[in-house]
């Protein structure tokens, strides 16, 4: 038998065959282009040839692709695609080719190794619409997609709400189920049918595939239904086409299958291995595991990082030899064989310098330096300007919102300010003259009002002391809720945890912000005496200062910081050695607020002997120069919290844009420094509770050891503000009302024509009214479009089973009459409408009628 390919590479990466296929195709990289978009080849024969952009989205299963994306920044991603069927000669090539191409690229590009039906959400990213995986390969003869084409059949199984694919199956209704959708393509015409238990997510994107089709492959001209499993006699015309070619419909169909892939993510920590060969064998020796280190990589070498199980990275120092740079891949596939991992395992290759985003999240802090950015180019990363000197330009953040996003700024923190704290549970109004005063036994709302674009914004922060009781702090969330419905759920909500306050809620005190270590605010109690209390103060302007209580003693002192020291009789202002001018005027500043006492200045090393006696005498304490040190620079992560496929799971978002916020999930961006929960209209209420579960245990177990009180802003969708909007490369905010003009939606029973429309194809049949009457004599009867109304009690806490005939379980408000909505409801039908889908949820659920 001979030797194979894939066996060379792995036995004999640097013989005759490398060198060979380097020197035969030397000639096929001189059309690649290096302005940003997407390339794509197929290995034939060993050769690259190019697929046509009209093709891109299709796969054969049969085949290996090479996949060359570069982005604006001239940053570059290559990935080779596995097909199912593949051989392993084609397999071995496409990695060989993927080496050469990364080599001609100048080195810098992340490698990735796709393997069909577990694509990275990188690769789907490409493919807005979907992967279409088609039977055959080059083995069998096939010709890439053509325009124009229309001596077409086939049956694609449609699977996914977010990253879809199409799998081309046997031509009959024995490849149907109930829970999917599939497209009937017969050239001229796509019939697609949804399965009865799909949900609406699923059918608009099937919708966008079949339109997809439609304008790539037939140059626009077919023409596109859509029939609804389950209620087939409402599209009679489809039907007919569908049974001209698939026979008649059985009387059963398959059950549902799941859309989860199983998760083969190994229950291990993060690991790094180095890996070397030493005398013809493959050494593998861990070098340490999570929470990892940048300084654990050293440039002479390569290193393998094993997330878990989940997936493998080979990062590739500048100064490892050529052979090891080149046998990368190889060797993360020897890694994944010898630890008997699913073939399948996601693999990334990156060189140092250009490592992707997901490898610097697992790292506890990350600097980038001299950074290789692009095809083979080097410039250092521009830094964010430091808060700590900025100066806001309220008009320039509001401008630009990627500033307000990079800087945690909405605006310059002159807006209205008003603080509650809580007492017996309930809200209290605080003496405006003590704003900024909090402490470590309360818990306290505040409300930001400002405005941007003449409209008014709002910020509600719930800061959370940290000796409040379990109850106060219960309570500072209801009672959270009930200011955001008063402003009817307008307010940014942000939990604060005692002593993690982010910059723009320092920014609103002026400078004056005090954290008392414990004890409370409220009237009439009084807090236990001490004898000395001692407040660290941190800050250069009135926009970023504190002074937070620290124990009085010597050893909480800093050379860093200004400290002030408060007794009975005389307050010290302490300067270190390492605070600079402005740090001293802010000391002062803010001593004027803590003590009304004489304050005597003293310069550390020149303490009088009173001093060291308040602190119950002289100790050492943190002596080292500060170095200036900004947060490490980590690219933001965007995730879908849901349970629309029966369990809930957070999903990454790859290569983000504002399309992808899906109104029906709750999304989790995170930007390192703060997490933000975005809140679709049309979410429910458990999605909200459990993705704010999962976001702290995604911050208690994350490898890189992050900090869990790091802030969580809540952020309902069309209440934006810049800091969120800031880090998505063109906001549009009038997407939300546009949306209805681009969306596939199912219009109300009696709303007026139901169905789904995709552009330039027909529109479905009408389901009919559920009285039976048509929509525009139902409409005729009242206001809520349905011509027969039902008992409450019929319709109230009602399983779908229990219901009378023709009742969508979905939509029974909408067979009451507007007497009892509004009793049961608590408000009038107009006004509910004008609700977000989110709100109208909950009052739904309140009522039983959800």
């Amino acid at each position: 038998m001979s030797t194979s390919i894939y066996e060379l590479v792995n036995v004999q990466p640097k013989e005759s065959l490398f060198s060979r296929m380097m020197n035969e195709n030397n000639n096929a990289f001189k059309n690649v282009r290096r302005k940003p978009g997407l390339q794509i080849w197929t290995v034939n024969k060993m050769q690259m040839d190019p697929v046509p952009p009209q093709a891109f989205g299709n796969f054969f299963e049969g085949d290996c692709y090479i996949v060359l994306y570069v982005s604006s920044r001239q940053s570059a991603d290559i990935h080779y695609w596995v097909g199912r069927t593949s051989s392993q000669d084609e397999q071995g090539a496409a990695a060989i080719y993927v080496t050469q191409l990364d080599e001609y690229l100048g080195g810098s590009p992340v490698q990735y190794r796709e393997v069909q039906g577990y694509e990275s959400p990188r690769f789907r990213s490409y493919f807005k619409n979907g992967l279409i995986y088609k039977k055959g390969g080059v083995a069998s003869g096939f010709n890439h997609v053509e325009t124009n084409a229309y001596n077409v059949l086939r049956l694609l199984h449609v699977k996914g709400r977010r990253d879809v694919t199409a799998t081309e199956v046997e031509v009959s209704w024995s490849s149907f189920n109930k829970g999917d959708i599939f497209l009937l393509d017969i050239g001229k015409a796509i019939v697609q049918w949804n399965g009865p238990q799909s949900n609406r997510r699923e059918k608009l994107k099937a919708v966008l595939l079949a339109q997809d089709i439609r304008d790539r492959e037939r140059g626009g001209r077919a023409q596109i239904g859509v029939v609804e499993g389950g209620d087939e006699r409402s599209s009679p015309e489809l039907m007919k086409v569908l049974t001209t070619v698939l026979g008649p419909k059985p009387a059963q169909l398959k059950e549902a299958t799941s859309d989860d892939v199983p998760d083969s993510a190994q229950q291990n920590s993060v690991r790094l291995y180095h890996i070397y060969d030493n005398s013809g064998n493959l050494v593998i020796q861990e070098v340490a595991k999570q929470p990892l280190t940048q300084d654990l990589l050293k440039s002479s070498d390569c290193f393998i990082l094993d997330n878990k199980g989940s997936s493998v990275m080979v990062w590739k120092g500048k100064k490892a030899s050529k052979e090891e740079r080149q046998g990368a891949m190889n060797r993360a596939l020897s890694y994944i064989k010898a630890k008997k991992y699913p073939a399948s395992t996601t693999v990334e290759v990156m060189a140092e310098g250009a490592e992707s985003a997901v490898f610097k999240h697992l790292f506890k802090s990350w600097t980038d330096r001299d950074q290789t950015q692009g095809l083979g180019t080097t410039h250092n990363v521009g830094k964010i300007a430091k808060v700590d000197n900025g100066k806001f330009d309220v008009m320039e953040l509001h401008a630009r919102p990627e500033l307000a996003a990079q800087y945690r700024m909405v605006d310059d923190a002159s807006g209205d300010v008003k603080v509650w704290c809580i007492e017996n549970l309930e809200l209290a109004e605080i003496d405006p003259k003590t704003y900024g005063q909090f402490y470590g036994g309360d818990c306290y709302l505040v409300l930001y009002s400002y405005k941007r674009a003449g409209q008014q914004q709002y910020i509600l922060y719930m800061w959370q002391g940290r000796h409040a009781t379990s109850d106060e702090i219960a309570a500072s969330a209801f009672q959270a809720v009930n200011i955001d419905n008063k402003y009817n759920g307008a307010p940014v909500q942000v939990r604060v945890v005692m002593g993690k306050e982010p910059r723009h809620f320092l920014a609103i005190f002026k400078g004056k912000l005090i954290i008392f270590e414990g004890g409370t605010g409220r009237p009439g109690v009084v807090n236990p005496a001490k004898d000395a209390r001692l407040f660290q103060v941190r800050g250069t302007n009135e926009l970023n200062t504190k002074a937070t209580e620290v124990v009085a003693r010597a050893a909480s002192l800093s050379s860093n910081d200004v400290f002030l020291l408060k007794t009975d009789n005389i307050s010290y202002l302490w300067y270190g050695k390492g605070c600079n001018g402005d740090e001293r005027e802010m000391g002062k500043a803010i001593s004027n607020v803590l003590s009304r006492h004489e304050k005597r200045v003293v310069m550390e090393g020149q303490e009088p002997a009173e001093f060291w006696i308040a602190l119950g005498g002289k100790g050492s304490y943190a002596s080292d120069r500060r170095f200036e040190r900004e947060e490490p620079l980590h690219s933001p992560r965007l995730f879908e919290c849901s349970n629309q496929t029966g369990r809930f799971k957070i999903t990454e978002v790859d290569d983000f844009a504002q399309c992808d916020l899906d109104e029906d999930d709750v999304m989790l961006l995170d930007t390192w420094e703060e997490l933000f929960l975005w809140i679709g209209n049309s979410s429910y209420e458990y999605e909200t509770k459990e993705a704010l579960n999962s976001t702290q245990d995604y911050l208690r177990t994350h490898p890189a050891g992050r900090d869990p009180d790091t802030p969580i802003v809540f952020v309902k969708q069309g209440y934006e503000p810049p800091t969120f909007t800031g880090w998505f490369n063109a906001w549009d905010p009038h997407k939300w009302s546009d949306l209805q003009n681009t969306k596939l939606n199912k219009t109300p029973v009696g709303g007026g024509g139901g169905g789904y429309r995709a552009r330039g194809g027909p529109l479905t049949s009408p389901p009919p009214n559920k009285s039976g009457m048509s929509s525009s004599s139902a409409s005729s009867m009242s206001s809520s479009g349905v011509g027969k109304f039902f008992d409450p009690e019929l319709l109230v806490n009602k399983t779908p089973d229990e219901l009378p005939e023709g009742v969508d379980p979905t939509q029974k408000e909408d067979y009451l009459s507007d007497l009892d909505f509004e009793n049961l409801l608590g408000t009038t039908r107009a006004d509910f409408r004008r609700l977000p889908k989110w709100r109208q949820n909950d009052l739904k659920k309140k009522a039983g009628i959800f």
